[in-house]
Order: C-alpha cells, then structure tokens, then sequence
C-alpha cells in the first residue's frame, strides 16, 4: 500500500501531546487542585480517585472514569516549588493499545499584562511509539476537556 492511499489524518506524526491553556485564577488556586488523588474534584469525567496501597515511597492512584476505564497512575515527580506533577499509567481496564506514557502538567503563574494574576497550564503527554494517532487525538481532546473543568472549579476558589 502506497502512503498516498493512507488518509493524512491517520498517520501520526507525534508521540506526544501539548495542551495548555490561561486560567483566570491565581496559581494558588490552580495548584490546589493538581494532585493525583485530587482530580476527581474538577475532572467531569472522572467519577473517583483514591490512592491504592502501594510502597511506602510509592504515590499510586486509580481513576475511576464515568465510562468505566480504570486507570492506575503512579506520581513519577511532584514539586510545590516548581508547581508540576509528573505521572505514568501503570495499569488499565480496559488495556491500552500502545505501552506507555508519561504525562506532566506544570503551572506558571501570569505576572503581568491583561491576564495577570492568572495561570498558564501545561499538561503533556509522551506515549510510546506504539501508539496511534487515535490515541494522541483522544489524549489531546480529554486534557482539552480537563482543562476546561479546571478553570472552572479554579474559578470558584
């Protein structure tokens, strides 16, 4: 099969994903809500999170998603100085179709200009060369969504 005859649509051309957005919210109030087993507390789709036993220097939390996928999220880097999370998807029901990824979300706040006193949000996310350009769509349209859920529960604060 010739690559003219693959729709372009399908063919990713990236293993990772960047979504940002402007709260209009201080970063103290963003940064309240950026801890894994704290999600569920602006997440629309996420129906629970709750810390699994793990290691004793291990932070492991499952997402419960309102459409039933289960994830199990291990924090990889977390730093209150610097404001960002790191973290992996260790486990899922259903199995993801590609190995891995690392996701980080890191919040800056805006010091001058119209949107000052706001905060710049980043969430990324590296997956593994085996995933498709489905699974990066679908990762950009839910942080997209996340984002969207965290501004406003920001905004309430």
């Amino acid at each position: 099969m010739s690559s003219s005859t693959i729709p372009t649509s399908t063919i990713p051309t990236s293993t990772s994903v960047v979504e940002s957005a402007v709260i209009k919210a201080p970063l103290s109030h963003v940064w309240h809500f950026i801890k894994l087993q704290n999600f569920q507390s602006f997440w629309s789709a996420l129906k629970g999170s709750e810390f699994v036993k793990a290691q004793e220097e291990t932070d492991i939390v499952r997402w419960t998603f309102k459409d039933g996928t289960v994830l199990e999220v291990k924090q990889e880097e977390h730093s209150t100085i610097n404001h960002y999370i790191t973290y992996s998807v260790i486990t899922s029901q259903p199995e993801l179709s590609y190995t891995s990824v690392v996701s980080t979300i890191r919040c800056y706040p805006v010091t001058s200009g119209e949107l000052e006193n706001s905060t710049f949000v980043e969430w990324t996310g590296n997956f593994s060369s085996d995933a498709d350009a489905g699974v990066i769509q679908d990762a950009k349209f839910k942080r997209r969504e996340a984002l969207a859920d965290l501004a406003k529960a920001a905004a309430k604060l």
